[in-house]
């Protein structure tokens, strides 16, 4: 037949197993709000970014009347040239 040890469990392994529960538990929790965040990111990164185009910022500020005609055609031309430039 086996025997405990004499001694038993002291106070520091009932604290021992005590925080390896809690540890192991929030481990799990923790891993699981990962995981589910991790599954319901939208797809797309950061190359996606939303947000206006350098066309429509500048189309924008001629809308406004920041720039004139002249300004606005000689900016789009340099977009154009430097490959700024949206493709559709």
């Amino acid at each position: 037949m086996m025997w405990w040890p004499v001694g038993s469990v002291s106070g520091w392994g009932w604290g021992a197993m005590a925080l390896s529960m809690v540890l192991f538990w929030g481990l799990l929790i923790l891993g699981g709000v990962v995981l589910v965040r991790a599954l319901n990111r939208p797809s797309g990164g950061p190359d996606h970014a939303s947000g206006p185009t350098p066309e429509e910022v500048l189309a924008h500020r001629f809308a406004r009347g920041e720039i004139d005609q002249e300004e606005y055609r000689q900016r789009l031309a340099a977009l154009s040239s430097t490959g700024l430039a949206s493709k559709p």
